[in-house]
């Protein structure tokens, strides 16, 4: 691997130039680096190492129609039924057929994913029609971004700078509402090697993740922390979908453990879900089972774990041979036989956590957003192809299609443009100011996971929401902006002023949607009405929330 520095060498530069600039290195930005690489010079940022995202870490596999019994079809069917009616018909059929020579190019370059005679072994997920996931056992996302960081690694025009936090883009915004309208990106200020520099690009590409680590509960990493939304939100992205949080049904819970996400799969293959009674439940809740859509089972989850008082449910797979386990879930069964827990005797003690974000920095299906020169994919955009809750195993591909036409879009841009940025200032800077206290910092991001969890999580209504957003205003008002001359030990800081802003934009939204569809569930308003809300919602920087009918 090249010097994670070779771009730049921040003693002497305050900043640099790039053509393509992509923020972000799960599969979403590295296959955007691999298609941007083949028509200009690439930079890629990554805020810890290359393989520490939300992809590395993915369990179950992706969803892709390329069984014998499967269509596009169908597998666009299910989309837009787990949607529960939001999804964009368009990008959804672009993400399911273009997913299909995505995935076989992946194979191409070494995926190693499971096989049976000459096709992979495909399996079933909740809420598909078919079996139609391809997986790597249980850990499909290391195997995919182990193909694409090498493939990254021997592509001669993509520079890497790993440990590099970007803290806000640089756009010629202004102040003035008409001129936001017409805004271009020219890149972003970011912290390289304790250094604050400036990093300058023709286009950028937006693939930062998800924001998972503003709930005390989930399967993301600690990088999770929602960068890539809120820096976008600064800049005057529209922001639409974001009351959409899906909270998976099984993580983890077990003393001394972390959060640890246990696949969707292991329900496929027939896993079942008991209460502290040893009684299973799903079947009370919906006609599917252990296979209804995320939404419905986390529900009934939190529903039985009310019931019973008891912190937990279980999920039991030892019905199945000992070799079975092993060889299907390798990772899982490592992992829980380190604290001590053996599936293939005994239950596994699970209860849902945040997963993913629906929503997100609205884009086109260019991944275009409405600032020029700016382009996102993968968690952090929002194309619409998820709705209000994402169909299991739909986010990889998501990430492999739309990576592609970022990396191939960005290019286009970035060959139109003239040869150097121009010197602007970033957005988002508001006020300079002495660093809080990291004890400080931290107490504003558990004030942020706890008030979310309480009242902005699986179950919401109008008067926790209404408390939360009163909390996260004060928290905001006590914590500040991000500072105008930020210095290299602000990342807490930045990091916790993100959370707030991402914090601030779910709970709003939420606030504003007043009926229950796919994983936004108010207790205040427990149906779905297709008369009002059959419509998203945008979020604009120092805006109300404005609804907008789908397009």
């Amino acid at each position: 691997m090249e010097n994670p520095t070779s771009a730049v060498n921040p003693e002497r530069n305050s900043s640099w130039d790039t053509d393509v600039l992509i923020i972000g290195s799960g599969a979403a930005g590295l296959r955007a680096a691999l298609a941007a690489s083949e028509h200009t010079s690439v930079t890629l940022i990554t805020k810890t190492t290359l393989t520490e995202s939300n992809t590395h870490y993915a369990q179950g596999g992706i969803a892709v129609a390329m069984n014998l019994d499967d269509t596009v079809a169908l597998h666009i069917k299910d989309t837009c039924a787990a949607g529960a009616g939001l999804c964009d018909a368009k990008a959804v059929e672009m993400m399911v057929s273009e997913g299909i020579p995505r995935v076989a190019e992946l194979l191409d370059w070494g995926a190693n994913f499971d096989w049976e005679g000459t096709l992979p072994r495909f399996t079933q997920e909740a809420a598909h029609s078919r079996r139609r996931i391809v997986h790597k056992g249980d850990a499909t996302g290391r195997e995919t971004t182990d193909v694409l960081i090498q493939r990254v690694l021997n592509t001669e025009n993509i520079h890497v700078l790993q440990n590099t936090f970007a803290i806000d883009l640089l756009t010629d915004a202004g102040t003035s509402q008409e001129f936001q309208e017409t805004a271009t990106c020219y890149g972003v200020t970011a912290i390289v090697d304790q250094h604050v520099t400036s990093i300058r690009a023709k286009s950028t590409i937006l693939a930062t993740g998800g924001l998972g680590r503003i709930y005390p509960c989930t399967s993301n990493p600690k990088v999770a922390t929602g960068d890539g939304f809120a820096a976008a939100w600064r800049a005057g992205c529209e922001m639409v979908d974001m009351e959409f949080v899906q909270f998976h049904p099984t993580t983890l819970f077990l003393d001394g453990a972390p959060n640890f996400l246990i696949s969707e799969a292991v329900r496929g293959e027939g896993g079942q879900l008991i209460n502290i009674r040893g009684e299973r439940f799903m079947e009370r809740y919906h006609e599917r089972g252990e296979l209804a859509p995320r939404d419905v089972v986390s529900r009934a989850i939190q529903i039985e774990m009310e019931l019973t008082g008891f912190p937990c449910v279980y999920l039991d797979i030892t019905h199945k041979p000992a070799e079975f386990i092993h060889e299907r879930f390798p990772t899982i069964s490592e992992t829980t036989k380190h604290y001590g827990l053996d599936i293939n005797i005994d239950l596994i003690p699970v209860r849902p956590g945040a997963h993913f974000m629906m929503g997100g920095i609205r884009t086109n299906t260019d991944t275009e957003t409405n600032l020029k020169g700016l382009y996102a994919c993968g968690e952090v955009a929002c194309t619409g192809v998820h709705g209000a809750n994402r169909l299991a195993s739909n986010s990889l591909l998501e990430c492999l299609v739309y990576g592609a036409r970022a990396g191939t879009n960005a290019a286009a841009f970035a060959a139109s443009q003239p040869s150097h940025p121009p010197d602007i200032l970033p957005a988002g800077h508001t006020e300079t100011s002495q660093t809080p206290d990291l004890d400080f910092i931290e107490a504003v991001k558990d004030a942020v996971r706890e008030t979310l969890w309480e009242n902005v999580s699986i179950e919401r209504n109008g008067e926790g929401l209404r408390q939360t957003l009163a909390e996260l205003k004060d928290l905001t008002i006590n914590l500040g902006n991000v500072p105008a001359t930020p210095a290299p030990n602000d990342i807490a800081r930045i990091e916790a002023v993100n959370m707030l802003n991402v914090a601030l934009m779910i709970t709003e939204s939420a606030l504003e949607r007043t009926e229950s569809r796919g994983a936004h569930y108010r207790a205040d308003f427990p149906t779905q009405d297709d008369s009002d809300w059959h419509r998203r919602i945008l979020i604009k920087n120092n805006n109300p929330p404005k609804v907008i009918s789908l397009e």
